[in-house]
């Protein structure tokens, strides 16, 4: 029922990719992580980059929302993003993202 969903952005894109996130009510709480250091195979080739890491506390429901904005609002042409389910937690913390998020059933 929740999850954790992780993407990364450049630095000076992830505060506001966070923002837009909560404001659309897709995820109760997004943490920005500065100054990751990423190293990945991209256009044939090693590549480093700069990147803020974003974990965005969610639903299960939220899933295709926040998939859809993020494709819609990340500069990148393949963002990294990734659901990883929550196994258990505080229950007052926990039914507080249940009560945040307001994705649509789909």
């Amino acid at each position: 029922m929740y999850c954790t969903a992780i993407t990364t952005a450049p630095p000076d894109e992830a505060p506001r990719l966070a923002a837009c996130i909560v404001e659309a009510r897709l995820a109760a709480c997004v943490q920005v992580i500065p100054g990751v250091s990423s190293y990945f195979w991209w256009q044939g080739g090693a590549q480093n980059e700069s990147e803020s890491v974003l974990l965005c506390k969610t639903t299960d429901a939220a899933r295709e929302e926040l998939t859809a904005l993020i494709q819609r609002e990340h500069s990148y042409d393949v963002p990294e993003l990734v659901f990883l389910p929550i196994d258990g937690g505080l229950e007052s913390y926990l039914s507080w993202i249940g009560e945040e998020v307001q994705a649509e059933e789909a």
